[in-house]
């Protein structure tokens, strides 16, 4: 070896073995940190994803009330309210699930449902055709509780009154200066119109929403105000059972002065079943129940703007 070569070997760094192994263990021991500080990291925003998706789940979905009339299941809504159908008050059905929206998409869905429900009322298409077509016809359940006409009979309400006829029923009290005698009058107009098909071919009933005060003397002597002739009866009874009888009817009201001025037009046999507004023209009256006995109903009858 030269002493050139020699100078410049002396001239290089000299790193001992033990050095050299610190240095490899720091290393090892940064890419280490490193590493754990990236999984910790990935951790973490994943953990946060999940935080805010169940969030938006918990908010996503909320319980919302469904209101829908008990004449016409067809049209619900989400608030409270009236059916477009026949005026009946929209009844609190069930809690269920639904999307939660914010801001206008929550004004639209409102309106959405209210649409629906408009056009459901209105609607006179092939909805209609089948609603009316033999075994898709609507039905109700009666219960068959005592009553008592205005003779004093005493009666089973759906077995001796309902059962296999045609019925137009409306809702009285005699002690009542307003709605009822325009509803009784209007009864004694179709009775009048009808003849002798009134006992036959369709049989009137008048039930009381103040059975405590409406004895079968009073109601007889009311009905008698109006004319009332075979085929009209006139129904009270023991407060509890007339509950009973008005709940499942749809005409349950707190105070007997909140009651609907509706008249429900059924066909048992044929399982046909529609409400229209007590106060309508004889003839669209006539009209509805002709349609009632031969098991259909024409939809336009029904409405609430059907006015004397």
């Amino acid at each position: 070896m030269n002493k050139q070569s020699a100078l410049v070997i002396a001239a290089r760094p000299r790193i001992d073995l033990r050095t050299g192994s610190r240095l490899c263990k720091a290393f090892v021991l940064t890419v280490m940190l490193l590493a754990g500080i990236e999984v910790e990291a990935r951790a973490l925003a994943g953990a946060g994803r999940f935080e805010q998706s169940s969030q938006q789940k918990k908010t996503s979905t909320k319980q919302v009330k469904s209101y829908v009339c008990p004449m016409h299941p067809e049209v619900r809504s989400t608030k409270r309210g009236k059916c477009p159908k026949c005026q009946m008050d929209l009844r609190l059905e069930r809690a269920v699930t639904s999307t939660a929206v914010t801001g206008n998409q929550n004004l639209i869905a409102d309106n959405a449902v209210a649409e629906a429900a408009v056009m459901s009322a209105n609607s006179t298409g092939a909805a209609n055709t089948s609603s009316n077509a033999p075994g898709s016809a609507r039905k109700m359940v009666i219960p068959d509780v005592e009553v008592l006409d205005q003779n004093g009979n005493a009666l089973h309400f759906y077995s001796d009154l309902i059962k296999g006829k045609t019925v137009a029923i409306n809702f009285i009290f005699t002690n009542c200066t307003t709605i009822c005698p325009p509803l009784a009058a209007t009864f004694a107009r179709v009775q009048k119109e009808m003849g002798d098909k009134v006992g036959k071919d369709v049989h009137f009933i008048s039930i009381s929403v103040d059975p405590l005060t409406d004895t079968p003397e009073r109601l007889k002597a009311w009905g008698a105000k109006f004319k009332a002739g075979p085929g009209w009866t006139f129904v009270t009874g023991d407060k509890q059972e007339m509950n009973r009888l008005l709940n499942a009817l749809g005409a349950s009201v707190s105070r007997r002065e909140d009651h609907s001025p509706t008249v429900i037009v059924g066909n048992d046999l044929k399982g046909v079943w529609t409400r229209t507004y007590g106060l309508a023209r004889t003839a669209q009256l006539v009209g509805l129940i002709m349609d009632v006995i031969e098991g259909k109903v024409d939809e336009s009858l029904t409405k609430e703007t059907l006015k004397p």
